[in-house]
């Protein structure tokens, strides 16, 4: 017969070393700052909220760190996109894996044209009509990627010899031409000046992919002139970054192709030194940040946690130092929470 439980043996928290909660109380929380540290003594979303803000702040003062930003999902059309210019210019990033998709919606935006909210009540049979492309609740105006296409041309016309090109140097001559051409803030315009690269690994998935089809064609049409687009040399220079910091940070936004292709890094040198014998460095990474409303049990990559990536030799073990935190909010609400609270605190 089981033992009744002794009350004297009840333990009261403290004694455990558990953390209190504390109610939110918001006529105390005066800035962003302070309401996202008050929600991370909470529970559910909003503490999980709170402990991201404070992943992040932690690989921020760890001098040290290399960090990588991945970013999947409609971002720019969502016109989150100076959040990411926000921490570009701050320092932040040293890398950013991104799509395609979300990279040409952010150059309509930085070209200073504009996207539109939809209105319900307009079918897509006549959105078509209209050239209006819609994404979700938003419009994209399919002038905007007319004039998008041009940009590329115009942009893309410095490269004449038939050397190999890769997404990285593509939209680095992209953020080049935007800093030159345009006055306003933009993703690819910071990263040019920053020198921070831009990886598209599933470039052609997007306008930009179809856009450089054409200006493939149309090069080989007028001047006989070939352009090779290979992708190696983006996991490669990816890679060679990498080597160089044995502190490694992401943040990443939504899943996919972005997320999974900066993690596989470790995988990656890991299957060169057993494989080739090749002399590479063991690379993990230590602190970790993702907002995507994908659960697991839907059994897709975006749902991956981080615990799992421990198992495939991408992030540190937090009982080995890794510090991660996974926050299962849209990233519209998210996102600007997190990046103005640190701001808050490191302009203190």
């Amino acid at each position: 017969m089981d033992k009744l439980r002794d009350e004297q043996q009840f333990g009261r928290g403290h004694d455990d070393g558990l953390e209190p909660l504390t109610p939110l109380d918001l006529v105390e929380t005066g800035s962003v700052d302070a309401l996202v540290r008050a929600m991370s003594r909470t529970a559910f979303g909003g503490r999980r909220l709170g402990e991201a803000a404070d992943v992040l702040e932690a690989m921020l003062d760890d001098e040290a760190c290399f960090r990588v930003v991945t970013v999947s999902g409609a971002m720019t059309i969502a016109k989150q996109g100076l959040v990411l210019c926000e921490m570009i210019d701050r320092g932040w990033v040293q890398a950013i894996v991104t799509t395609g998709a979300l990279m040409t919606h952010g150059l309509v935006e930085g070209a200073g044209m504009q996207h539109f909210k939809h209105r319900p009540a307009m079918r897509d049979e006549h959105l078509y009509e209209r050239g209006y492309n819609r994404v979700y609740d938003t419009i994209e105006l399919e002038k905007n990627l007319d004039d998008t296409e041009r940009m590329l041309q115009a942009a893309l016309s410095t490269i004449v010899d038939d050397s190999p090109v890769c997404s990285w140097v593509l939209l680095r001559e992209l953020g080049r031409h935007l800093s030159k051409n345009s006055s306003g803030r933009a993703i690819l315009t910071s990263a040019f000046e920053h020198d921070v690269p831009v990886y598209v690994p599933a470039f052609t998935d997007s306008e930009l992919g179809l856009d450089l089809a054409i200006f493939k064609q149309t090069r080989l049409r007028n001047s006989n002139t070939a352009l090779v687009f290979d992708p190696f040399l983006d996991l490669e220079d990816f890679a060679n970054r990498l080597r160089q910091h044995e502190t490694l940070g992401i943040f990443t936004i939504g899943g996919g192709v972005p997320r999974n292709w900066a993690q596989q890094i470790g995988p990656y040198l890991e299957i060169l030194r057993k494989r080739l014998g090749t002399p590479e460095p063991a690379r993990r990474y230590k602190y970790a940040v993702r907002i995507c409303p994908e659960p697991e049990h839907w059994g897709g990559l975006s749902g991956c946690s981080y615990t799992e990536g421990v198992s495939w030799g991408k992030f540190v073990p937090p009982e080995e130092g890794g510090r991660f935190a996974e926050v299962y909010a849209d990233a519209t609400i998210a996102w600007p929470l997190i990046v103005r609270a640190v701001m808050e605190r490191r302009e203190r």
